[in-house]
């Protein structure tokens, strides 16, 4: 693989993009409109700054044991400070920016999927790709809750599609889970799986669809359980990540957790769960909507706007 293809340039799609690129591969993001480029190229720029940022923590305490050390970036016997920083700037100068869907996927190796956490805009995208992917090209989702089983009719190459997902801050927290699909042939998941070792990921495979994978399995009750705190009066944001985060020596909570992932996306997986009956519901998801739904109408949207939960200088 050598020609990588980002679809959407949100949070998570510009870090895994400014990280494929970090790592030598050729990079395209393919966006939907100008208006998309304008809200993308300023992510670009906060990637690129906290990848500079980390690379100076990691000069600065060359200790491998320490949170500043970032295994994405570099390992601990081989890392020179210059070397990362150059590599910091050939990834930011060499991402291509496409608005147009065929030259985007014209030649990609490997497809990553990576649009807002919504079915339906999932769904056509697929549709609108199938055709025009070339047939080498594997095409993954980095969904963090639908299983790629739902999508694979609308690829047109069943054995090539799978889940490739990766955790936030990618270059510090660097995991991909690896998913299988019933119909993913197992040559084009150990393609997938190699890809996630050039990009200095540690690959954690799924040989079964999960919805939440490992991952989210874990985190998406976690933080409904804040959320639904918050939603019900019982505490304020604040004290309940001060709960979690000096209960548990964690260091972040749910609130902090939510302004990172986007309150758009937070917003989009509470909607899944909104009609199910309350005397079965585990957590008040009608009142989780409207409060997302207040806060995003504000452009409240979390730590990328400048505010979500917390207030962050930009």
């Amino acid at each position: 693989m050598k020609n990588i293809t980002i679809v959407g340039g949100g949070v998570l799609g510009t870090q895994i993009a400014f990280q494929t690129a970090y790592c030598g591969f050729n990079v395209t993001i393919w966006l939907r409109s100008k208006s998309s480029v304008e809200r993308t190229k300023p992510k670009l720029e906060q990637v690129k700054d906290a990848y500079i940022k980390a690379i100076n923590l990691m000069a600065e305490g060359k200790d491998s044991a320490t949170k500043n050390w970032c295994f994405g970036i570099a390992d601990y016997n081989n890392f020179n400070k210059d070397e990362c920083l150059k590599k910091v700037t050939d990834a930011y100068n060499n991402i291509k920016i496409e608005l147009d869907l065929k030259n985007a996927v014209q030649d990609a190796d490997l497809v990553i999927e990576s649009m807002t956490e919504n079915f339906e805009a999932k769904k056509e995208i697929f549709k609108k790709m199938a055709p025009l992917l070339p047939e080498k090209t594997i095409l993954v989702t980095n969904s963090s809750t639908m299983l790629p089983s739902k999508f694979v009719k609308y690829t047109r190459r069943p054995d090539k599609f799978l889940a490739l997902h990766f955790a936030n801050s990618i270059w510090k927290n660097n995991t991909a889970e690896v998913m299988m699909q019933p119909k993913t042939g197992e040559n084009y998941f150990n393609e997938v799986i190699k890809f996630a070792k050039d990009i200095r990921m540690i690959p954690l495979p799924l040989h079964k669809e999960k919805s939440g994978y490992l991952l989210n399995s874990m985190l998406i009750p976690f933080l409904f359980s804040g959320l639904d705190l918050y939603v019900n009066g019982i505490s304020e944001p604040e004290n309940i990540d001060k709960a979690w985060t000096l209960g548990t020596g964690a260091p972040e909570g749910p609130f902090q957790i939510l302004d990172v992932v986007g309150l758009k996306t937070a917003y989009e997986i509470v909607q899944m769960y909104v009609k199910i009956p309350s005397f079965l519901a585990p957590y008040n998801f009608k009142k989780m909507s409207k409060l997302l739904e207040k806060y995003i109408a504000e452009g409240k949207l979390g730590k990328s706007s400048g505010e979500g939960f917390y207030k962050y200088k930009k």
